[in-house]
């Protein structure tokens, strides 16, 4: 499949939807794929792409489509990070902010034994979730000026 019909094989799947939260996955996939088509590609790297997506089965019927496109597009941009170290938009800030809860809730376990548990725990995922922000966004900074984000 190539990038073009990618693209408005999304586009289809997002005008037949419902679901604002099914739309948002097809606008996810729709965002990706018009930054790759905007992207000085060599022919090596376009055709990795497109086996890839060949390899996705998005033309498959599945039962629960939110879900298998979901963990396509989770598969596809995993892809895209460790083969053409290319990002999508907010890709760092996510991560950050989720390590950044992740660490927080156990530095709050750590700041709660010396004070109030709940206090201690909700102080340690706030500012977890703060220091992963700022971390991302200036991560994402980099890869905008990089030229290695897609949007």
């Amino acid at each position: 499949m190539t990038i073009n019909e990618a693209h408005k094989f999304f586009e289809g799947l997002n005008d037949e939807a419902k679901k604002k939260s099914e739309k948002k996955i097809y606008e996810k996939f729709i965002s990706v794929l018009s930054g790759l088509k905007n992207k000085d590609l060599s022919a090596e790297e376009v055709q990795w792409i497109e086996t890839e997506l060949d390899g996705l089965n998005l033309k498959s019927n599945p039962k629960n489509r939110k879900k298998y496109y979901r963990k396509a597009f989770a598969k596809f941009e995993k892809y895209l990070k460790d083969k053409l170290s290319l990002t999508s938009k907010g890709y760092y800030t996510n991560l950050g902010v989720s390590l950044g809860v992740l660490f927080g809730v156990v530095a709050g376990v750590l700041i709660g034994e010396r004070f109030e548990k709940s206090l201690g725990i909700s102080f340690g995922i706030s500012m977890g979730m703060l220091i992963g922000a700022v971390i991302g966004s200036r991560m994402d900074l980099k890869a905008k000026n990089a030229g290695t984000m897609l949007n």
